[in-house]
C-alpha cells in the first residue's frame, strides 16, 4: 500500500526538551546581562540596549533562516554575501527610480531565486550543500562588486533609512523584524506537517522518501527560506547604514550557523527549534557587547564563540551516542 505524504507523520524532536533547553538559553543571556550590568556602568543604559537589540535582531534572522537548512542536514555558508549582494540590489532599484515597496519585493524574490539556484545544484546536480553556497558565497561578492564597480550606492529615501533607527513602544524596530518573522517560523516548523517532514528529512533522508515525503521539495524549500531570510536581512541593513555594499556582512554566515548550533540546532540534522537560534543569536550579541564595553580585545570574542560551538557540538555528539 503507498503511503502519501499527508498520512506521514515524522517525529518532531521532544517539545519538553526544547523547552527546557530554552529556558537554559535564557537563564545564560539573564545570567550574563546581570553580570555586564554589575561590571559595567553602561550596560544597561536605554542607547546600548537599544545598541545591542539592534545588533543581534539582524543575526537572529539570518539564523532562523539557517536553522532550516541545519535540521535537513544541510549548511548554507552564503547567507553573509546574501546579505551585503541583496542590499546592492535594493539600493540600486531605490536609486533607479523604482518604488520602495517594489524593489523591496524584487529584493526578497531574488532571494527566493537564490534559493532555488542552491535547492537545483543539491537536487539535479548532486552538488554537496557546502560547495555550491560555497561558490555562490564567492560569486555574489563578485556581481556585487561589479555592480557598484567596487564602490557603494548611497540610498537617498529618508523615510526608508530612518526606518532601521526608529522605535515603537520603546523597542527598536529591528527587534520587532525578529518577532514578525519568528511567529510564522515557529507555526511552521513545531506546528506543520511541513516542519516535521524537515526534522524528518533530516533524521533519515531515504527513510522519508519511503515513507511518502517528497525530500527533494523539501530540500529545495529548507534553501529558499534560508535565502529569504538573508534578503530581507539585506533589506534591513540597507535601511540601518543608508548605501548598499557588497562587502557588508562579511562573516555573518559563521555567525548566523555559530548562533544556531549554540541554539540547540544539531549540525547533524533533526534536531532545532525557532526559539533556540534567536536567543543564541542575542547571547553572542551580548558577548560581543560586553566585551566592547570592557575593553576586551575584539579577537578574545572570536575565541569565545569558537569555545562555545566546540563544548556544544561535543555535548550534542555525546547525546546522540547515548541514544
Amino acid at each position: 500500500m503507498t503511503v502519501t505524504t499527508t498520512e506521514v507523520t515524522a517525529p518532531a524532536p521532544g517539545r519538553r526538551m526544547n523547552i527546557l533547553f530554552s529556558l537554559t538559553l535564557i537563564g545564560l543571556l539573564l545570567f550574563l546581562w546581570i553580570l555586564l550590568g554589575i561590571s559595567t556602568a553602561s550596560f544597561w543604559t536605554p542607547l546600548n540596549i537599544s545598541n545591542l537589540l539592534r545588533q543581534g535582531a539582524m543575526t537572529a534572522i539570518l539564523a532562523l533562516g539557517q536553522t532550516f537548512v541545519i535540521i535537513t542536514a544541510g549548511i548554507d555558508l552564503s547567507v553573509g554575501a546574501i546579505v551585503g549582494f541583496t542590499s546592492v540590489i535594493l539600493a540600486w532599484l531605490i536609486q533607479a527610480g523604482v518604488p520602495l515597496w517594489l524593489s523591496i519585493v524584487l529584493t526578497l524574490l531574488m532571494g527566493v531565486a537564490i534559493g532555488v539556484f542552491h535547492g537545483f545544484g543539491i537536487v539535479r546536480m548532486g552538488l554537496p550543500p557546502f560547495i555550491i553556497t560555497l561558490a555562490t558565497l564567492t560569486s555574489l561578492r563578485g556581481i556585487g562588486l561589479l555592480i557598484t564597480n567596487g564602490s557603494t550606492i548611497n540610498i537617498v529615501n529618508e523615510g526608508f533609512t530612518d526606518f532601521a533607527r526608529a522605535d515603537f513602544l520603546g523597542v527598536p524596530s529591528l527587534f520587532w523584524m525578529v518577532i514578525l518573522v519568528a511567529i510564522p517560523a515557529y507555526f511552521f516548523l513545531h506546528l506543520s506537517r511541513w516542519g516535521r517532514y524537515l526534522f524528518a528529512v533530516g533524521s533519515n533522508r531515504e527513510a522519508a522518501r519511503l515513507s511518502g515525503v517528497n525530500v527533494n521539495r523539501m530540500i529545495y524549500l529548507a534553501y529558499i527560506l534560508s535565502a529569504t531570510c538573508a534578503a530581507f536581512v539585506g533589506v534591513l541593513l540597507a535601511s540601518r547604514i543608508g548605501i548598499g555594499n557588497a562587502t557588508q556582512a562579511e562573516g555573518w554566515e559563521l555567525q548566523a550557523i555559530a548562533s544556531s548550533v549554540i541554539g540547540g540546532t544539531s549540525l547533524f540534522g533533526a534536531i532545532g527549534s525557532v526559539q533556540g537560534p534567536l536567543i543564541g543569536a542575542f547571547i553572542l550579541a551580548t558577548i560581543n557587547n560586553g566585551a566592547n564595553l570592557l575593553n576586551v580585545n575584539a579577537f578574545w570574542q572570536r575565541i569565545i564563540t569558537g569555545v562555545l560551538i566546540i563544548v556544544i557540538v561535543y555535548f550534542d555528539q555525546l547525546r546522540r551516542r547515548r541514544m
